[in-house]
C-alpha cells in the first residue's frame, strides 16, 4: 500500500484509541466505518454486532445515505456472508458475493454489493461482530480489481479498534449491572429493616391489646384496629422486598405490570414522588419490550441519582402499531448541546443504541434548570 492509506491509518488510529476511553461505542464504530470506507476505497461499508435473537443489536453503514437506508426497510437478519463470519469467526475476500453459494439475496432497495471483504471482530476467542466492506474503487477501466491482502492487512487493524471499543462498551455495562445489583441490595436492607420496625410496632399494639380486653373493651377494639393497620403495612412491605429481589420478569409479567412494579419499588425507596401511567399497550415483540424496560430503567436511574428530581413521571402509551415511553422529571437537567459529555455520564448512547437496535428512535429534551423528558418509540411487530 502507499505511504497515505498507512500515515492516514496511523491518524484514524489516534483519534479511535482516545474515543474509545471515552466509551462512545456508537461514535467509535461509526468512526471505524467511515475510516475503513475511505481507506480502502470503498463504495460500502458497514458493521453489525450480533444480537441473541438471530438479529443485530447495532448495525452501523457508510456510503447509504438516510433515504436509501429507510428504503432498506428493518435491520438485517443473521444470514448468508455474515451469519458465516460470526459462526465460523474467519475472514470472507470475494470477487463476487453474488456468486458464493451461501449468498441469500437482499432487499429490492439494497445497493448492489460484488466484490466483498469481511472480518469478524473478535475479543479472543469471542466473536462480537463482523466488519465488511463492498464494491472497491478501481481506477482501471472497466473495474474487477477486488480487495487485496494488504486490504485486509489494514481492516484488521480497524477491526481490533472495534473489538477495543465493544469490550469497553461491555464492561461499561456489566459495571452499571453491579451499580444495579447493589442499589438493588441497598433497597431489600431498607425493606427489610422497614418490614422489621412493622412487625415489631404490631406484637407491641398486639400485646397492648390483649392486656386492654378485660378492663377497657373499647380502648382494646382501637388498638386492634391498630393492630389490622400495621399487619397491612407490614405486607406491603414485604410485598414490596419480594418484588425488589425477585429479577424482572418480562416473559411472566408483560411490560407494563414490570414497569408498574418497578416504579412503586422506586417511589417507595426515594423521597421523589414517581409515577407510571400506561394506556392502550398491548404486547409487543421481546427484544423490543426488553429495550424499553433497559430504557425505563436507565432514565430512572439518571433522575433519581444524578439530577435531584423530586418528581419523575413514567408513561407508556399506545402508538399505533407499537408504543411510546416517556420519562419525565422535574430535576437539574443539562445542556442537549454538550449531549457527548453529558452522553457519557447519563447512559444516553447506551439507550440509543438500545432504541435503534430493536427499529425505535430515541428523543432528550432538557436544559440546565428545566429537567428532562426522555422519548422512546418503537414500531411495534
Amino acid at each position: 500500500m502507499s505511504h497515505g492509506p498507512r500515515s492516514g491509518l496511523a491518524a484514524v488510529s489516534s483519534a479511535l484509541l482516545a474515543m474509545s476511553r471515552h466509551l462512545e461505542v456508537r461514535d467509535v464504530l461509526k468512526t471505524i466505518v467511515a475510516s475503513a470506507r475511505e481507506l480502502l476505497g470503498a463504495q460500502y461499508a458497514a458493521l453489525g454486532v450480533p444480537d441473541d435473537h438471530g438479529g443485530f443489536a447495532q448495525f452501523v453503514v457508510d456510503g447509504v445515505s438516510d433515504e436509501q437506508w429507510r428504503a432498506i426497510g428493518p435491520l438485517p437478519r443473521q444470514h448468508g456472508i455474515l451469519a458465516a463470519m460470526l459462526h465460523e469467526a474467519r475472514a470472507e475476500r470475494l470477487a463476487d458475493v453474488r456468486e458464493d453459494p451461501r449468498f441469500e439475496g437482499w432487499p429490492s432497495a439494497h445497493p448492489e454489493l460484488s466484490d466483498f471483504l469481511g472480518l469478524p471482530i473478535r475479543d479472543g476467542d469471542e466473536v462480537l461482530g463482523a466488519l465488511f466492506l463492498a464494491n472497491k474503487d478501481c481506477p482501471k477501466p472497466g473495474g474487477g480489481c477486488g480487495f487485496t491482502e494488504d486490504d485486509e492487512e489494514l481492516l484488521s487493524i480497524l477491526a481490533q479498534h472495534a473489538a477495543i471499543a465493544l469490550t469497553n462498551a461491555r464492561l461499561y455495562e456489566r459495571s452499571r449491572e453491579l451499580t444495579i445489583a447493589e442499589e438493588r441490595s441497598r433497597l431489600a436492607h431498607e425493606l427489610h429493616d422497614a418490614v422489621s420496625q412493622k412487625l415489631f410496632s404490631l406484637r407491641l399494639t398486639a400485646q397492648a391489646a390483649a392486656a386492654l380486653v378485660d378492663r377497657d373493651p373499647s380502648r382494646a377494639k382501637g388498638e386492634l384496629q391498630q393492630v389490622a393497620a400495621l399487619a397491612a403495612e407490614a405486607a406491603d412491605e414485604l410485598r414490596a422486598a419480594v418484588v425488589e429481589l425477585r429479577p424482572a420478569a418480562l416473559d411472566e409479567d408483560g411490560l407494563v405490570a414490570t414497569l408498574r412494579t418497578q416504579v412503586q419499588v422506586l417511589d417507595r425507596a426515594h423521597t421523589a414522588h414517581v409515577t407510571f401511567r400506561s394506556h392502550g399497550v398491548r404486547a409487543l415483540p421481546a427484544t423490543q419490550e426488553e429495550a424499553l424496560l433497559r430504557v425505563a430503567q436507565e432514565a430512572l436511574h439518571n433522575a433519581l441519582r444524578h439530577a435531584d428530581a423530586t418528581r419523575v413521571d413514567v408513561t407508556l402509551d399506545k402508538h399505533g402499531p407499537g408504543a411510546v415511553l416517556r420519562v419525565t422529571d422535574d430535576g437539574r437537567g443539562f445542556d442537549t448541546r454538550v449531549v457527548r459529555r453529558a452522553g457519557r455520564h447519563l447512559g444516553l448512547v447506551s439507550m440509543r443504541d438500545r432504541a435503534s437496535g430493536v427499529g425505535g428512535a430515541l428523543t432528550v429534551e432538557s436544559a440546565p434548570g428545566k429537567g428532562t423528558v426522555i422519548e422512546m418509540e418503537v414500531p411495534g411487530g
